[in-house]
C-alpha cells in the first residue's frame, strides 16, 4: 500500500512538470510594449509558487526586492530575494551585452534568467517579465500564476527616452509624482523632466530666497475657460515642494532608474520669481499686466495697496521677464542653481530659454548698456549672452544645460543640448551644428493637445489647449529626421513626450492626457522603426489597456473605440 502510494504521488508529480514543460503558448501571452528587439516565443509555462525565490548579488538588491515584490502581491505568496542561496528566478550582470540598457530574458518551465550589462538593464528585463504575467496580476491572484515560456534579447534604440510634466501651471503632490515616475518605468523609459518654474507658479523651496515660495508659489485667481478667458476663478491657488521632497522623489526615481531633470526656466517665464523679488525685472514699479484684465480681486487689492508684482494668474507669454542687465539677477539665478545642483545628482539642468519677449530689454538702460558694453548686436544676441553666462556658471560646477529651440537664436551656447518643440527643424540645425539634441516637435510629442480632430469631437473633450495628436499620431512619429546624415545623425538622442498643465487641474485629467499617447512613444524611442507596425501595436495595446484598469489608471480610449467600428 504505501509504494502505491510512492508511485501515485510521483506520478501526479511528473505529470505536473509535463504540464508546465509542454503547456501551449498562444501570441497574445507576449503583448509586450515597447516591441523587443528580438523574441523566440517556446514551450513551457513557469510556475510562480511558495517555492519561487529571486536570487542573484548584493548589486542586485534593489531589483531583486523589486522583482520579489511583484511577485509577492501577484500570488499572496511571501516570496523573497535571496543574495546567499540560488533561486528558480536568477538575475545576473553579464558584461558581454554591448547596450549599456539592454537585457535577456530567458524563459523554461523551470527557470527564470534575467541578464544585463548593469542593473539597469535587468530592471528592464524585470519589467518585460511583469507584462508576460496575467494583466490584473498587481491587484493579486487567488489563480494559478504562470509566466510564458520565451527567450528574449532586447535594447533600446535610444539613449533618451523621456516625459515632461508642467507642476507650475496646476500642481500635483507627492504621491502623484511617484505615480508618474512608476509610469514612466513600465514603459522603460528612462527620464523625468521635472518643469518646476513658471509665470503662475514657483514650486521648488530654496532656502536662500524663501519668498519664493511663500509669494511666488501662490496666486490669487486663475482665469476660466480658454486663454484669455471668460473670467476669474477667484480662488487662491498654489503648492510647492519642500527640499526634502525633492529628496524623495529624486530618490524613488534613482531606484527606478530614472534621471529627473529640473527645468528652471529663464530668462523668460520667470512672472513668479518677480512677483517674490520685483527688483529682478527691468522695471519693478510697472504693475504685472493680466491679459484682457482678468485679474483677480485680491490681485488687484494687492497692487492698489503698493505692490505692482503679482504672480501671474492667465496663460501665455509676458513681457516681464528677467534683467539682463542687472549682475543682481545673475547673482540670483547662480544662488538659485547652487541649491537645484545639490538636490539633482543628474549631469542635466534645463535652463528653460524658450519664448522670452525683448520689448522690455529694449527699452531697458540696464539692458541697453549690457548690449553695449559686451559688443552685442541687438536683444537676441542679449538672450544668447544670457544663456550662455548661465552655461558657463553650470559647467564650471560640472552640470550640461538644456534648452528650449529658441537658445539658438543669437547664437548657441557651447555646450548646450537642445530640445527641439517648434517642429524639428531646430534639431536638426542644433545636430548640424554638433549638438546633442531631443526631439519633442508638438505635432507629436505634446500631450496637451486633444486626442480628437473634429470641433464637434472636441467639444465633448476636456478642456485643452487646441491641438490634434490621436495614438497613431504618436506612434508615426520617427525622431530621427532624415536630412541628417549618418554623422550628424549620432546628436540625436530621442524624444519626449511634454505635458503642459494649464488646463490639467486634476491627476486624472493628467493621466487621461498621458494614455495611451505615451504607451505609443515609449515604442518609438525603444523599438527600432522596421519592427514597428500599427496593426500589430494596436493589438498589444488591447492588452495594455486591461493593465490600465486593473492599476485603475484614467485612460482616453478613444483609439480603442475607433478599433472596434
Amino acid at each position: 500500500m504505501r509504494q502505491l502510494i510512492i508511485l501515485l504521488f510521483c506520478a501526479l508529480c511528473f505529470s505536473c512538470s509535463n504540464k508546465y514543460k509542454n503547456a501551449k503558448n498562444a501570441p497574445q501571452d507576449y503583448a509586450i510594449i515597447p516591441k523587443p528587439v528580438q523574441m523566440e516565443i517556446l514551450d513551457g509555462k513557469f510556475l510562480i509558487d511558495s517555492k519561487t525565490m529571486v536570487s542573484g548579488s548584493d548589486l542586485l538588491k534593489n531589483e531583486g526586492a523589486f522583482l520579489a515584490n511583484i511577485l509577492s502581491t501577484a500570488t499572496g505568496e511571501t516570496i523573497a530575494f535571496s543574495s546567499k542561496e540560488e533561486g528558480n528566478i536568477t538575475l545576473k550582470i553579464n558584461e558581454a551585452i554591448e547596450n549599456d540598457e539592454g537585457y535577456q530574458l530567458n524563459v523554461s518551465y523551470n527557470k527564470i534568467e534575467i541578464s544585463g550589462k548593469n542593473a539597469k538593464g535587468i530592471f528592464y528585463g524585470i519589467q518585460t517579465l511583469n507584462q508576460l504575467m496575467p494583466t490584473n496580476s498587481n491587484t493579486g491572484l487567488t489563480e494559478e500564476l504562470t509566466i510564458p515560456a520565451v527567450n528574449i534579447n532586447d535594447h533600446p534604440g535610444y539613449s533618451y527616452r523621456g516625459m515632461h510634466l508642467d507642476v507650475a501651471r496646476h500642481f500635483f503632490p507627492v504621491e502623484f509624482i511617484k505615480t508618474y515616475i512608476d509610469l514612466i518605468a513600465m514603459h522603460k523609459m528612462n527620464t523625468f523632466h521635472w518643469h518646476l518654474t513658471e509665470d503662475q507658479g514657483w514650486r521648488i523651496e530654496i532656502k536662500k530666497y524663501p519668498k519664493l515660495t511663500e509669494v511666488g508659489a501662490w496666486r490669487s485667481g486663475t482665469i476660466v475657460g480658454h486663454h484669455p478667458g471668460t473670467e476669474n476663478d477667484q480662488k487662491h491657488y498654489g503648492g510647492f515642494y519642500t527640499q526634502e521632497d525633492i529628496k524623495e522623489v529624486v530618490a524613488y526615481a534613482t531606484s527606478k532608474h530614472i534621471t529627473v531633470i529640473p527645468e528652471i526656466e529663464l530668462p523668460g517665464h520667470s512672472s513668479a520669481a518677480i512677483a517674490s523679488y520685483p527688483d529682478l525685472s527691468c522695471f519693478p514699479e510697472e504693475p504685472t499686466i493680466v491679459t484682457n484684465n482678468m485679474i483677480s480681486d485680491k490681485g488687484k487689492e494687492i497692487q492698489a495697496a503698493g505692490t505692482p508684482k503679482i504672480v501671474q494668474e492667465t496663460w501665455g507669454v509676458f513681457d516681464d521677464v528677467y534683467c539682463a542687465g542687472k549682475d543682481e539677477t545673475f547673482a540670483f539665478l547662480q544662488d538659485v542653481l547652487d541649491e537645484v545642483i545639490t538636490l539633482f545628482p543628474a549631469k542635466y539642468i534645463h535652463i528653460g530659454g524658450d519664448e522670452c519677449p525683448k520689448a522690455n530689454w529694449k527699452r531697458c538702460p540696464n539692458c541697453q548698456s549690457r548690449i553695449k558694453a559686451e559688443g552685442l548686436h541687438d536683444e537676441h544676441e542679449l538672450q544668447s549672452y544670457f544663456i550662455q553666462r548661465i552655461e558657463k556658471y553650470l559647467n564650471s560646477k560640472g552640470k550640461q544645460i538644456i534648452g528650449w529651440d529658441e537658445i539658438l537664436e543669437g547664437g548657441l551656447a557651447p555646450n548646450a543640448t537642445v530640445m527641439s518643440w517648434r517642429g524639428t527643424k531646430g534639431g536638426i540645425e542644433a545636430a548640424k551644428q554638433k549638438h546633442d539634441v531631443i526631439m519633442t516637435p508638438g505635432h507629436s510629442c505634446y500631450f496637451d493637445h486633444y486626442q480628437v480632430k473634429t470641433k464637434e469631437d472636441k467639444a465633448k473633450e476636456p478642456l485643452a489647449i487646441g491641438g490634434n495628436t490621436s495614438v497613431e499620431d504618436v506612434y508615426a512619429y520617427n525622431p530621427m529626421p532624415e536630412e541628417l546624415t549618418s554623422e550628424e545623425q549620432k546628436y540625436i538622442l530621442g524624444a519626449q513626450g511634454n505635458v503642459w498643465t494649464e488646463y490639467m487641474k486634476t491627476t486624472d485629467y493628467v493621466e487621461y492626457m498621458i494614455l495611451p499617447r505615451m504607451t505609443a512613444l515609449s515604442e518609438v524611442v525603444w523599438t527600432n522603426k522596421e519592427s514597428k507596425d500599427w496593426s500589430d501595436f494596436s493589438n498589444r495595446l488591447k492588452i495594455m489597456k486591461n493593465r490600465y484598469d486593473a492599476m485603475k489608471l484614467n485612460y482616453a480610449t478613444h483609439t480603442f473605440e475607433s478599433d472596434s467600428k
